[in-house]
Order: structure tokens, then sequence, then C-alpha cells
């Protein structure tokens, strides 16, 4: 089984207005694919696309 030191820490970056807004942890995968996902942005007041930064 994988454990806590398989994954690293990445924080979501607002894509619309550049906000940091949520943190968020993923596997630890060469071939891996930053994460994207649609979040709420209290700066934007909508749902936007969050995509992953270090």
């Amino acid at each position: 089984m994988g454990s806590k030191s398989d994954r690293i820490a990445v924080t979501l970056v607002c894509s619309a207005c550049g906000s940091r807004n949520y943190k968020t942890s993923r596997a630890r995968r060469p071939d891996a694919k930053a994460v994207e996902l649609k979040k709420f942005c209290k700066t934007c007041g909508a749902h936007t696309l969050h995509v992953e930064t270090k």
C-alpha cells in the first residue's frame, strides 16, 4: 500500500484572477498531469477552473 510520502503537496490557483485559494495533494508519479479542478473562488465570486502550482 502507499504511504503519505507517496504524495506531494500542491496549491491550486484560480485561472481567472490568479488567487491561490486551495491546497491539496496528488500522487508522486513522473507521468502525472497537473491537477485541474473546478472550484469556487471567493475573489471572483464564481466557480472557475483552478490549476496546480507548486
